[in-house]
């Protein structure tokens, strides 16, 4: 080994040509220079690996036996060019070109091109890199984001990814079909404002806690949580969320799924299996009323044959008071025939037996059915109002159940007006429309709240401590089986008014019940 002084002496005696030379055939990179014909004068020996030609193989020739056609025949016209007219298009300037080994395959390069002067005579010095791995691991990272691009284009459930801030960073086609905003109006945004409030306003401070101790909530995990469109509505989700890190910081991946449509197959579920339990509570209401009507037929028979008997014998009276007399009974025989024939029709109408119908006077049914609905009424301190329109015309219809369809809502509405200060119930009889006729029974009290009035007709609901809730839901099927229909509004005065219509067309009726 030479010593110092002796290195010391070796690096004076060298020329700067031996530490040219020595530094390019160092460099990584290859280095070409050519003259002003494109003959090559140097080609380092990082443009023999790059080419697979050696040096002795290429210099004194053309340059373009580096390049493939067409490159290789405009070449020279490239340099002539551009000593004619100036005009640079690779000179001074680096970009991307493709090469030719020596055994005929292309490759990219990153070709850097300087002119230089020599003897008066211009010359060119290229720098050459082989760009081929960067090239591949760049076609393998647009091919992983296409597949990517393609999972997010084509996937089922809305995908977004958010950073560490809570901005949204990448937002999926199903993300735009579920919340309605497009990539360029989500990305850049902040999460919330996929959220309605008081969530919106809460999250950040979530996912800052997180950050600081870890407690998770729901990453990691599925949940039911609310999501907000951009058009204001909200719907139900399922989101997911996941966690990975990109070099030095986290991301958030949220994979969503609109739940509307299952929340609401689950609750026609629920519906059908609370319509089969009704169902079987209606057989068994029905089996119990059956029985009943055929237990009570008994004593009601037996007290007409009493009352018949206690008729004969006043008739045979010379009593002052037994024309008084025989008249009570006459009524009690016939209120009594009167609750056997409703007896026989709400037999017949619970096993949907065929009812007899006839044309009826409208302001005779109305009468007799407000005299029996209002039987012990007098003491409650109600003003009645009985309101027919003169020459009303007849109906076709059952009358003992439009009877007993009148006699529920007089009596619903003396119940609802027991504590009301002002007690007031009006009856009304009038024709709305050449075919139909309105029938109307109003009160003035507390009224029915919205959300009991929305489902007032289905069996069950009731707004008295110990109904049952079946009258109103079989007197609108009574009603519509004439053809008619049942509704509730409120009565302007404060209070409930029930309407409803009979047609005067027989056609429109409907026999079976």
């Amino acid at each position: 080994m030479r010593n110092a002084g002796a290195m010391g002496s070796d690096r004076e005696s060298e020329t700067p040509a031996v530490w040219l030379e020595a530094v390019m055939e160092a460099a990584v990179d290859g280095i070409i220079a050519i003259d002003a014909r494109g003959i090559v004068q140097i080609y380092n020996k990082a443009c023999e690996r790059i080419f697979g030609h050696a040096a002795a193989e290429v210099l004194g020739r053309n340059v373009s036996m580096l390049m493939p056609s067409p490159d290789r025949e405009r070449h020279d016209a490239y340099i002539g060019d551009y000593r004619r007219t100036g005009v640079r298009k690779i000179v001074g300037i680096g970009r991307e070109v493709t090469g030719l080994r020596k055994d005929g395959a292309t490759f990219p390069m990153e070709l850097s091109v300087a002119e230089v002067h020599r003897d008066g005579e211009p010359a060119f010095v290229g720098i050459v890199r082989d760009i081929t791995a960067r090239k591949a691991a760049e076609a393998e990272l647009r091919e992983r984001e296409t597949r990517l691009r393609t999972i997010l284009d084509t996937a089922a459930d809305a995908i977004i990814v958010i950073d560490e801030r809570g901005t949204i960073e990448s937002f999926s086609a199903s993300a735009v079909r579920l919340f309605g905003y497009e990539p360029k109006e989500a990305i850049g945004r902040n999460v919330g404002a996929l959220m309605p409030s008081p969530y919106r306003e809460e999250h950040d401070r979530y996912l800052r806690r997180y950050l600081e101790t870890g407690e998770r909530r729901i990453i990691g995990t599925g949940r039911i949580v609310v999501g907000r469109r951009k058009d204001g509505t909200t719907f139900p989700m399922e989101l997911s969320v996941g966690e990975s890190r990109l070099a030095d910081r986290r991301v958030f991946t949220g994979f969503i799924r609109d739940v509307s449509e299952r929340q609401l197959a689950e609750r026609r579920l629920q519906e059908l299996q609370a319509q089969l339990v009704h169902v079987s509570r209606v057989s068994a209401m029905g089996a119990m009323a059956s029985a009943f009507a055929h237990e009570l037929n008994q004593p009601l028979g037996a007290a007409m044959n009493y009352l018949s008997a206690v008729r004969r014998w006043l008739e045979e009276s010379t009593e002052a008071r037994a024309p008084k007399m025989l008249e009570g009974t006459q009524r009690a025989a016939a209120e009594i025939a009167r609750a056997a024939q409703i007896i026989q029709r709400l037999r017949q109408f619970i096993q949907k037996g065929r009812t007899d119908r006839a044309w009826e006077k409208v302001g005779t049914v109305i009468e007799e059915a407000a005299a029996l609905a209002l039987v012990g009424a007098a003491d409650r301190n109600i003003g009645i109002h009985i309101e027919i329109a003169p020459n009303l015309p007849e109906a076709m219809m059952d009358k003992v159940q439009i009877q007993q369809v009148l006699t529920n809502l007089i009596r619903n509405a003396v119940e609802a007006m027991a504590n009301a200060p002002k007690r007031r119930l009006t009856i009304t009889g009038r024709q709305t429309a050449p075919d139909a006729i309105e029938i109307a029974v109003a009160d003035s009290g507390p009224g029915i709240a919205p959300q009991v009035a929305r489902d007032l007709f289905k069996p069950f609901v009731t707004t008295k401590p110990t109904g049952m809730g079946v009258g109103l839901s079989i007197c609108r099927s009574i009603v519509q089986s004439h053809g008619g229909e049942l509704k509730l509004e409120p009565n302007p005065e404060g209070g409930s008014i029930f309407r409803f219509t009979l047609p005067l067309n027989a056609s429109e009726a409907q026999p079976d019940v």
